[in-house]
């Protein structure tokens, strides 16, 4: 069992940056892999990026290659989403999620686990 808890949402404009965090509790936080998701509204949960057990692999969706960032510290228990050059369309409630049953767990329906997501606006 893992739960999540995200933070570092806020407003911001465009071309401005934020990091995500997402703090995990349990002793198991370094095996699984772990996922940001966003969700606009209106829109489905959409997936954004995803970082293997030992951050040695990482994957993105094509429209946040080369402005954000996935990582991990596994001492801390805690993952990352640098989010750099921010677009008005990357507005939406971000989530953490644990632990895809397979990589790099594109789907939502893949993670066990959820964060309960911070907020991300982005004025244009």
């Amino acid at each position: 069992q893992v739960q999540l808890v995200e933070s570092g949402g806020g407003l911001v404009q465009a071309g401005d940056s934020l990091r995500l965090s997402c703090a995990a509790s349990g002793r198991t936080f370094a095996y699984y892999t772990m996922g940001w998701f966003r969700q606009a509204p209106g829109k489905e949960r959409e997936f954004v990026a995803a970082i293997s057990w030992s951050g040695g692999r990482t994957y993105y969706t094509e429209s946040v290659k080369g402005r954000f960032t996935i990582s991990r510290d596994n001492a801390k228990n805690t993952v990352y989403l640098q989010m750099n050059s921010l677009k008005h369309e990357d507005t939406a409630v971000y989530y953490c999620a644990a632990d895809p049953r397979s990589w790099p767990g594109e789907s939502s329906a893949e993670y066990s686990y959820w964060g309960q997501g911070t907020q991300v606006t982005v004025s244009s």
